[in-house]
């Protein structure tokens, strides 16, 4: 069965939404291209969030004021254990989360992942809102891993 993880990082206030922008564009490719090589993943997204506005979507117009409470999140569901996975992650991704943790409150003192590989999974388990309350939990509607959906319909 998947694995929730709902990766809530506070941005360092003063951040601009446009360079995280930016960095998640410059390694969209690497990401989905290590996603599909750790085969474990059923699907991952980023998202910038804004907290100080209602619908919390990012102004990212050109000119428009930064705010100093930016979120951002991983979401993704993952088959086997947290350990592994935020393994494969270093090994596949880790110079992504170097270059996306500089942007995140705390973000430097695990950086880089690859020679602070404890520190950085004590610092995705204290941020993964899937596992503290409420929000514990998954529906999940079909119990196969990834290899078996993969197998199943010849991916």
């Amino acid at each position: 069965m998947a694995n929730p993880l709902t990766l809530l990082m506070p941005i360092i206030p003063g951040t601009s939404p446009l360079a995280i922008g930016a960095a998640l564009a410059k390694y969209n490719a690497e990401i989905n291209s290590a996603l599909t090589s750790i085969g474990t993943v059923h699907y991952a997204r980023f998202l910038l969030l804004d907290r100080s506005v209602p619908n919390l979507q990012p102004n990212l117009a050109p000119g428009a004021p930064a705010s100093n409470e930016l979120v951002l999140a991983v979401i993704t569901e993952y088959d086997g254990s947290f350990q592994a996975y935020i393994g494969d992650f270093v090994a596949q991704i880790g110079d992504v989360f170097n270059a996306l943790l500089q942007f995140v409150v705390g973000g430097a003192a695990v950086t880089p992942v690859q020679s602070n590989v404890a520190a950085f999974s004590a610092f995705v388990s204290a941020n993964d809102a899937s596992e503290h309350q409420p929000n514990e939990g998954l529906y999940s509607a079909y119990p196969q891993t990834v290899q078996q959906i993969i197998a199943a319909f010849d991916v």
